[in-house]
């Protein structure tokens, strides 16, 4: 297990701090927002460059090099939808009285760009890495994609805890197509089935040899799954979880304007 702890908790840092920075720099002025998207843009270009030397490469280094790329990748999305530049068609709140399908249409529309980024930059990612013996990059890429579909659904359907607070001031309109209650039938099985997968690959990584790139790489999924499966969790229960974000949260104003409140479903 020992072979574990380095993977783990250089996942674990990643996630918080890479976390932190994105929401420190969305909530910075806007006309900061041009030069803080040039210098993600710069960043994927290296991280695809990244990931296609290390997809040729199965060594532990290599495995760390295309995670760290994957979540490159991944970071570049998450600053161009939070500073507004690829979200979608449809930038207002969501019509009041609108329910069933006709409010999960608005909400697509509000976030079609977004999704088409998603799948642009996950074939990108599967074009580079093609044939590699190191697919450590894209299966990073794929488990945050599914996870972050997961929530999105969650959160539309209704959970608890919203996060209205990671939205920046300009993208405040989203959370009117969020959905305040207790719990949702889709939770349960998200988070079982991403369990199972986790258990699966933490089963994986033990059963490969101590200190091998299959080990490292495994890990690295693993850890990246299971902090996944956490936030799910965040997601429902009464934790103040958002508190390990606050340094990243001072870059802006947290003021909700009462009309945009999520509203509850019984």
């Amino acid at each position: 297990m020992t072979q574990f702890v380095v993977p783990v908790l250089f996942t674990l840092f990643v996630w918080w701090f890479s976390t932190g920075v994105i929401l420190y720099l969305d909530g910075l002025p806007q006309r900061t927002f041009k030069w803080t998207m040039g210098a993600f843009t710069a960043l994927l270009v290296l991280a695809l460059g990244g990931l296609a030397a290390s997809s040729v490469v199965a060594s532990e280094a290599a495995a760390y090099c295309a995670f760290t790329c994957g979540l490159l990748v991944w970071a570049w999305q998450e600053v161009a939808f939070l500073l507004g530049y690829v979200t979608g068609p449809r930038r207002t709140a969501c019509p009041p009285g609108a329910t069933g399908w006709r409010r999960a249409r608005y909400a697509f529309q509000a976030v079609q760009h977004h999704e088409l980024a998603l799948v642009l930059l996950g074939l990108a990612v599967l074009a580079v890495t093609w044939g590699g013996v190191n697919q450590t990059g894209l299966w990073t890429y794929l488990i945050l994609w599914a996870m972050r579909q997961s929530a999105k659904l969650n959160v539309f359907l209704g959970v608890r805890n919203l996060n209205e607070g990671f939205l920046p001031d300009h993208l405040k309109y989203l959370q009117t197509y969020f959905a305040r209650r207790p719990f949702n039938a889709l939770f349960p099985f998200s988070v079982t089935l991403s369990t199972l997968f986790a258990v699966l690959m933490w089963q994986a990584a033990l059963a490969s040899a101590p200190g091998s790139f299959e080990a490292t790489s495994l890990a690295l999924a693993a850890g990246l799954l299971s902090l996944a499966v956490l936030e799910h969790w965040f997601l429902v229960l009464p934790l103040p979880f958002e508190a390990l974000w606050n340094w990243g949260l001072r870059s802006r104003t947290p003021l909700v304007p009462e009309a945009l409140d999520p509203k509850p479903l019984s």
